[in-house]
Formats: structure tokens, sequence, C-alpha cells
């Protein structure tokens, strides 16, 4: 079906003004000013007073649930496919996280599927916290070579509960991305959970000098208390990606005082790490207290840095939706309001509120009412 999205302030994220948006079989066909005449017998939707954004991407999601660390009765539920819509995102990474012991990436592949077919677009990474990694086929590089959904492998650094890898083992490990990602195509993303141990990004930092492996495949993750350190890797052309699941006001802030500090803007991406775990720890690492990550958190934050922080809003979309995809390799087709691009559409109101998601030119959220529903409903 062709449809047209007719008079609505367009953000690419470049501020392209009111414009219409012509969407056939799951792609934009063109972004432009009156563009219904030439489209005679499309239908029409009047998104007067909204605003059009790309559809977020949040690289990092427990789609099958994580926790676990204060014994199994604190194990997250997976995710829904209705969570993904109330929170705007319509493509997604999902990853392994603490528990690599009752949850497998066999279960992490099956969930990616599912949500592929449910309508959204999903990737997923190999491996959890643990070294050496846990894989479906038993080969890292066969996983990321031959299986289309993984686009790389998750591990831990600086954390009590990481395997505390060695550098010759992280250099092992990096090399057996990098091969993988040139024979199949793909980023090779190595995805480091940063706890709030000693080394931060010590380690990184020595495997990069000592070595001729590219930063590009390194992707450190929950840098906001990492301070100048971030900054400096971000400053090195390396991607540094913030969680926006703490408070939404703390996180809008550490990025803003990351980019005063130097970090490029373009460098800096924001993921929600929905349906994981926060524990709080003492100064034993005894966990105290156990919390679950909403995806809704990332839409939370854009609006901090736009209310609070006053962070112009093609900047703050860049944080979700090109960065993201230029660092997922995926700009060619994700992140984008242009011609030829996935239909990923959001409408918003001039308040930042979702009014209506569109993923692959499908509606799943109309003036605010769900348009599609989880596949199995409990209840």
């Amino acid at each position: 079906m062709l449809t047209i999205i007719e008079n609505v302030h367009v953000y690419e994220p470049e501020d392209l003004g009111r414009n219409d948006i012509v969407v056939c079989q799951g792609k934009i066909v063109e972004v432009g000013p009156a563009l219904a005449p030439a489209y005679p017998k499309a239908k029409k939707v009047n998104a007067q007073g909204l605003m059009a954004v790309p559809g977020f991407i949040d690289q990092h999601v427990h789609v099958t649930g994580g926790g676990g660390e204060g014994s199994f009765k604190t194990r997250v539920p997976e995710l829904k496919l209705t969570d993904c819509i109330r929170a705007g995102v319509t493509t997604l990474v999902g990853v392994l996280g603490t528990d690599g012991i009752t949850r497998n990436v066999e279960n992490l592949l099956a969930k990616t599927k599912a949500l592929n077919e449910e309508g959204i677009t999903a990737y997923c990474l190999t491996g959890s916290y643990e070294y050496p990694s846990i894989t479906l086929t038993g080969d890292l590089k066969k996983d990321i070579a031959f299986i289309k959904e993984v686009l790389g492998v998750k591990v831990a650094i600086s954390d009590h509960r990481c395997s505390h890898l060695t550098k010759e083992e992280l250099i092992r490990l990096a090399s057996d991305v990098r091969m993988a990602a040139l024979i199949s195509g793909k980023p090779g993303l190595i995805n480091l959970h940063v706890g709030r141990g000693k080394q931060r990004l010590d380690l990184l930092f020595a495997v990069l000098e000592e070595t001729d492996l590219p930063i590009k495949h390194f992707r450190p993750t929950h840098v906001g208390k990492l301070g100048e350190t971030a900054v400096r890797f971000a400053q090195m052309g390396g991607y540094i990606d913030f969680t926006a699941s703490t408070t939404p006001s703390d996180t809008a802030r550490e990025i803003t005082e990351a980019m005063q500090a130097g970090a490029p803007l373009e460098r800096i991406t924001l993921s929600s790490d929905a349906n994981g775990s926060f524990p709080k720890w003492n100064e034993k690492n005894e966990m105290i207290g156990l919390a679950a990550a909403s995806m809704k958190s990332l839409h939370e934050v854009l609006r901090a840095l736009l209310q609070e922080e006053k962070m112009a809003i093609t900047d703050a979309l860049r944080l979700v939706t090109t960065n993201v995809a230029r660092g997922l390799e995926l700009e060619e087709t994700k992140g984008r309001l242009h011609g030829g691009y996935d239909a990923d559409i959001l409408l918003l109101d001039q308040d930042f509120q979702l009014d209506t998601v569109i993923a692959r030119g499908r509606v799943l959220m109309q003036s605010g009412e769900l348009k599609a529903k989880d596949t199995i409903a409990v209840g």
C-alpha cells in the first residue's frame, strides 16, 4: 500500500521543515514538500502539528531478560514487542548479561528471530559476561560469520562479575571477531560491559596501544561514570555508549559533560539496557538491592536532553538514530528519514511524546493507541 504522511515537520534528523513522506512496501519512497498531487491514489495521513523522526535504534537490550545476581528469583522477564512500540524502538540489538548459565545464545537468537517476525528489526550478539565466550556453534568466529542476526560478541571487563580476561585474551578475542567480520561483511562488534572496577578502560587502551586492531570493533557501554576516560576513548575515534536506564536527568547531564569535555557528538550513542538488572552493591561487593531497566528510559533521556540540558533536537536524535546506525554499519537503511531507507518513522507531539510508531512501513501505534499486539499474551 502507498501511504503519504502529510504536513509533518521532518527531522531527518536534520531539520527539513514541513514536508510529506511517501511510504511503500516498507520503504520511504521520498521526502519533500507537497507530494500528494503526484500520488492521487495513496492513503493520506494528516500529521499537522506533529514531528516525524527516525525510529529509535537501541543497541543494548536484554531481550530474553537479564538479572539473576540475587538467585533464581531475580531473573528479569523477557522483552515484549509492545515494550518496543511504547518506547519508539524500531531496531534493536539483543544481548545476554551476567547470566550465561541459565540463559544461552540459542534462546537469545530465537527471541531475536521472533521480534523480526513480529514486525521490528532485531539483531543480537553472541557471548555474555564470561570468557571464553558462550556460543551457539561452539566457535565464536562461526557464530558471527554464519548466523545472519549475529553482529559480534559481548564480554565484561572491570567488574567483579566478569572473567577478568587478560590483555592477551582480549587480543585473541578481538582478532577472532575481526576475522569473522571481514569474511562475513559485518561490523564485528565487541560490546564491552564496563563495570565500576579499578581497571576501567586500562585493558582496552593497552590492547589498542600494542596491536593494530582497529578501534571501531570495541564498543564500551555503561560509560556514564568514566568521565575523562570515556572522553579520551571517543577522541581516539571510538564509540562510547551511555546507558539510559538510570535517572534520566543524570544520564542527560553525563552526556552533556562528556561533550563539554571534548567527546565528539558523532562518537556518542545511547542505549537502554532494557530488561537488564540494576543491582546495588555495597563496599564489599555484596548485593543490597536490585531493579530492572526499562526501554522507555531511552525516550525519557532524550526528553531530558531537550528540556533540561537544552540540547538541539537534531543533536539529541543522533544519539539513537544516525550515530547508532553508523556504528552498526546499517547507515544505508536505518537512522534517517530519506528515500530508499526503511520506513521506521515516529510521529511525536510538540512535547516530544509518542503519537505514532511505524516500523518497516507497518503502523504499530497510531494516535497513542497500539495497533499491534504481542503474539502470545498471558492473562
